[in-house]
């Protein structure tokens, strides 16, 4: 929670108490809550589960986001006249930047789930995930999207 809005929360808690609502008396709530803020706001940080709550949302946000537009394009795909001309199946070698079990395990997952992509294999030095992909025309471009997308997104839920 922001200070801005922590204040107010202290402002309005300050009139409940009080039992007074008016405009002096929540503006004097206000102005209590912002000097006491400024006197701990050393002492006062965001504790870290909320920041790995937020960044777990961004995360699940980005998956529903993936998943909606591979949807999209896989029901794009299979319904166009010239599938067998469009198709360009493939398996790239991922490189890995995640390296426990969990985040490797997460990340084979996610691309799994999302249509038209599925992970085949963790190579044994775990430096590779081998992903299967429906239509691979750039192997670059694909290998870029996931890194920048659901690695980068699990490497913040887990740092």
């Amino acid at each position: 929670m922001s200070r801005v809005a922590l204040a107010i929360v202290l402002a309005i808690i300050w009139a409940a108490i009080t039992g007074n609502f008016s405009a002096p008396n929540l503006l004097l709530g206000g102005s209590v809550a912002i000097l006491a803020l400024l006197l701990i706001r050393k002492e006062f940080a965001p504790p870290v589960y909320l920041q790995k709550i937020k960044r777990s949302i961004s995360l699940a946000g980005l998956f529903l986001y993936e998943l909606a537009l591979s949807a999209y394009r896989v029901s794009v795909l299979i319904l166009s006249p010239n599938m067998k001309s469009k198709l360009k199946p493939g398996i790239i070698a991922f490189p890995l930047s995640v390296t426990s079990d969990v985040e490797i395990t997460l990340l084979a997952n996610l691309i799994t789930l999302t249509p038209g992509t599925l992970s085949v294999d963790v190579s044994e030095d775990r430096k590779f995930l081998y992903v299967h992909a429906l239509s691979v025309p750039n192997k670059k471009a694909l290998i870029k999207e996931i890194a920048d997308g659901f690695e980068t997104k699990i490497i913040e839920v887990f740092k």
